[in-house]
């Protein structure tokens, strides 16, 4: 529907508009706050929300991307209920913009896009990888998988969209035939550095125990452990990542996020709608912002996915993975697309 506006109230708004920049200009040194909403508001808070119904989801459809294959596929693996595809994050106040890729493969032409981190990140690489190739279907593109090193690239606009497995993002060392757990280390950073974007996440392999753990051993500086509280861990390897990102990342030449935690879900086997309540802060999320916030450079944004995620239960593999039950990676189309629209507004805004 359109809207028109008086010549006056156009002036009103531009007046603000002004204001409002100077006073962004003013706080350039604001680590952490609330996005900027479409209407040039800084009173919206995007990641504050319900989801609600809206027909015209999903964004796409998985039989048109078969790249995504079996791995993320819930339809194809026997899911027959629905209404999960069909709901559409909205925040309180303002709205954000549908996902346009024709646009964003023309802003992005010739650039590289990369996911860094776990099975969370890659799932949002599935996502939009997808979401890019129904946007220009008849366009050719080129998917390459090799070990942890993920491609998707679509040659006529050189956009190069990269994922690379590094779950718990500072480095492991073999050492005598043990893995080595180096805290404070960080040795893929000149890769990170090639990129034009750089979209970052890590959490749930800091909690595995056993067979499951992939490291014998920490080491911190000349100090080694056998173990330690592993919220610990995982604070003293986000304030590693946050060191380096100050002292390395280029805001002229690099745009950066940090992915809030993805939660799991302790039951989610005939979940069909999202939850009507959820409980307190997740695990992980303080201590991740406080690691953005010491940072003195403003140049890496949270994409704070954790609180609106928790909702979505309905949105796991649950019995349509491999074989076993799934609460923590989430179907496709689904969830992640959600993230790929936050990052779409942050990367065109």
């Amino acid at each position: 529907m359109a809207v028109c506006y008086s010549v006056s109230a156009i002036a009103i708004v531009s007046t603000f508009l002004t204001i409002f920049s100077l006073s962004l200009f003013l706080n350039s040194n604001t680590k952490l706050f609330n996005e900027v909403s479409l209407l040039g508001t800084n009173e919206c808070d995007i990641y504050k929300g319900s989801w609600v119904f809206d027909d015209s989801y999903p964004l796409y459809n998985s039989s048109t991307c078969p790249f995504i294959g079996d791995t993320r596929d819930c339809q194809k693996n026997g899911r027959l209920d629905k209404e999960y595809l069909k709901y559409r994050w909205q925040p309180y106040g303002c709205n954000l913009p549908r996902f346009n890729g024709t646009e964003l493969l023309l802003k992005y032409k010739g650039k590289r896009i990369m996911f860094v981190g776990d099975s969370l990140g890659q799932n949002q690489w599935y996502s939009l990888a997808s979401m890019l190739h129904v946007s220009q279907p008849q366009a050719k593109y080129i998917v390459d998988r090799n070990g942890r090193h993920y491609t998707f690239t679509i040659p006529e606009y050189n956009i190069w969209l990269l994922y690379l497995g590094n779950p718990l993002i500072v480095d492991i060392a073999t050492n005598k035939g043990s893995r080595v757990l180096k805290i404070d280390s960080i040795s893929s950073g000149n890769v990170w550095k090639q990129m034009d974007v750089l979209v970052f996440d890590t959490w749930h392999w800091w909690n595995r125990t056993g067979t499951r753990q992939t490291w014998n051993i920490i080491q911190e500086g000349n100090t080694t452990y056998k173990d330690m509280d592993r919220l610990e861990l995982y604070e003293k390897a986000i304030n590693t990542w946050a060191k380096w990102a100050d002292s390395n990342l280029n805001s002229t030449k690099t745009k950066a996020f940090f992915q809030g935690v993805s939660p799991d879900h302790k039951e989610c086997e005939g979940k069909t709608r999202p939850l009507q309540s959820i409980g307190g802060l997740y695990p992980g999320q303080i201590e991740l912002e406080n690691a953005l916030k010491t940072m003195s450079n403003s140049i890496v944004r949270l994409i704070n996915i954790t609180s609106l995620s928790q909702y979505r239960a309905d949105g796991h593999q649950s019995v349509y993975s491999y074989n076993h039950m799934d609460c923590l990676h989430w179907c496709l189309p689904g969830v992640p697309d959600t993230w790929n629209q936050l990052l779409y507004h942050l990367l065109i805004s």
